[in-house]
C-alpha cells in the first residue's frame, strides 16, 4: 500500500516531514503535488505518481489551466485527487490576483484639507488621532475625544492606548477651533510638549498636531501656519 511505501522512505525524504522540517519552498513540484494526492495507487508511490501527472500534464504551468477532468486523465488520479489540486492551483491564482493593498502615506496639507472641509461647522472641539507606521502610513485614524465649546481636556494614556492598539510607531494629532481661530493655546502647546513625551517613553513619535481652521490649519511642531 502508498503508506507502506512511503514509510519505507528514509524520514528526510518523506514529503510531509521535508515539509515541516525544511518549509515549501525547499521541496520539488513533485514532493509538493505528492502531499495533495495524499496517496499512490497500486504500484506507485504518491511521489512516483505526482512524477507522472507532471510528465502528463506539461509541468506545474501546463497542470494550473487543467480542469478536474483533464487531470483525472493519469491513471491512479481520481476525483478526489483531481479535485484538491485543482482548487490548490485556484487558490494559488487568486492570491496572485489580490493587489498588496499599500496604506496611504500621511500627508499634512491633504489631511488638513480634508479635515477643515468636514469639521468647519463643529460647534465643540474634536481631538483625532492618525496612527502611522515606521514608513508613514497611515494604519489607523480614529477620534479621540469631544470637548466643550471652547476647549478639548484629554489624557494621555487615552492616546497612548490607541496608539499601541494600531501598532503605530508615530501619531499625528489634530484638532479643530471652533472660532476658526487656529493660534495655538497655551493648553494646545502644553499638551503637545506633554504628549511627545509620553510617546517617546513608548518608543513612538508625536510627528504633528496640527489645529484646524475654516480656512487655514496650524501646525503645532512646525509653528507654522498654512
Amino acid at each position: 500500500m502508498w503508506d507502506s511505501m512511503i514509510a519505507d522512505l528514509p524520514l528526510d525524504e518523506r514529503p510531509r516531514e521535508r515539509m515541516h522540517k525544511h518549509g515549501t519552498r525547499s521541496m520539488s513540484d513533485a514532493e509538493l503535488l505528492a502531499i495533495l494526492l495524499g496517496s499512490g495507487t497500486e504500484g506507485k508511490n504518491a511521489i512516483e505518481l505526482a512524477r507522472e501527472m507532471l510528465d502528463d500534464g506539461g509541468g506545474v504551468p501546463m497542470m494550473a489551466r487543467n480542469e478536474v477532468d483533464q487531470l483525472t486523465k493519469t491513471r491512479g488520479v481520481g476525483l478526489a485527487k483531481a479535485a484538491r489540486i485543482a482548487a490548490a492551483f485556484e487558490l494559488g491564482r487568486r492570491s496572485a490576483a489580490q493587489e498588496i493593498k499599500v496604506p496611504p502615506a500621511y500627508d499634512a496639507k491633504a489631511l488638513a484639507r480634508r479635515a477643515m472641509a468636514k469639521m468647519r461647522d463643529y460647534v465643540q472641539e474634536h481631538l483625532m488621532g492618525v496612527f502611522l507606521d515606521s514608513r508613514g502610513h497611515v494604519l489607523r485614524e480614529r477620534e479621540i475625544y469631544i470637548g466643550t465649546i471652547d476647549r478639548a481636556v484629554v489624557s494621555t494614556r487615552d492616546v497612548l492606548k490607541f496608539a499601541l492598539d494600531a501598532n503605530a510607531t508615530g501619531v499625528v494629532l489634530y484638532h479643530n477651533h471652533p472660532s476658526g481661530d487656529v493660534s495655538p493655546s497655551a493648553e494646545d502647546r502644553e499638551f503637545t510638549d506633554r504628549m511627545s513625551d509620553a510617546l517617546e517613553l513608548a518608543n513612538m513619535r508625536l510627528i504633528d498636531h496640527l489645529i484646524i481652521g475654516r480656512k487655514v490649519f496650524a501646525s503645532l511642531k512646525g509653528r507654522s501656519i498654512y
